[in-house]
């Protein structure tokens, strides 16, 4: 509680491994959806560290928003952020905002998503996508539904798809864009990490390590 702005946990961080891919880099995603806020340590981190940017979060149980108020330090409701208490698949299905990143934590106490992994959902994601927005997704290793949520997302974005490799907790971050991303090497990330470091206080390290060690993980591409 004493650093609401880190990210504590290796999914997450991974989840902001979209700002590396930014085509014009530096420039950094000004139109955010996050569907899920959960404790809101993505919503804390982008807050705190991307003052342009504008938050639109949905979730869906008005406890999970009084919890993240109360013990979570979310930030005040505002031109910054704004919260909607809604089903995440029906108010993306409904809206006609467009956004630079969207992305989808979603997952209740049974670790179900409901609609949040379906083929018309991603579809629609794909939809409220600026050009050259990205879509960035929580996965659960051991979910029953992971590969046919990959399937389904690897559709919707036409092979625009991929997956990061798998956090010690079993998280997969999967990543959708419009069109193929600047393909970046070893070389070329590093520096973009020690720049978001250096910004942010954010060390994406640990995921280029894995990106190595995995056999088709560089060069990082979309």
């Amino acid at each position: 509680m004493s650093r609401p702005r880190d990210l504590e946990l290796a999914y997450t961080r991974d989840m902001m491994a979209a700002l590396l891919l930014s085509a014009d880099w530096p420039c950094m995603p000004k139109r955010i959806l996050q569907i899920g806020l959960g404790a809101a340590s993505l919503t804390r981190f982008i807050y705190a560290t991307l003052p342009e940017a504008r938050q639109t979060v949905v979730e869906l149980e008005p406890v999970v928003v009084g919890a993240a108020q109360q013990c979570f330090k979310l930030p005040p409701v505002g031109e910054r952020l704004q919260i909607e208490i809604a089903e995440g698949a029906e108010w993306v299905a409904a809206s006609s905002e467009e956004y630079d990143l969207i992305l989808i934590d979603g997952f209740d106490a049974e670790g179900e998503t409901g609609n949040l992994e379906s083929l018309s959902f991603y579809q629609h994601c794909r939809a409220r996508l600026a050009e050259g927005g990205l879509l960035v997704c929580n996965f659960l290793s051991r979910s029953p539904h992971f590969l046919k949520s990959c399937i389904a997302l690897d559709a919707a974005f036409h092979g625009h798809s991929r997956l990061l490799p798998q956090t010690p907790g079993g998280n997969v971050i999967a990543l959708g864009a419009l069109a193929p991303t600047t393909p970046l090497d070893a070389t070329m990330l590093r520096e973009r990490i020690a720049v978001l470091a250096a910004s942010s206080g954010l060390d994406l390290t640990p995921l280029l390590e894995r990106l190595i060690e995995q056999e088709d993980g560089l060069p990082f591409v979309i």
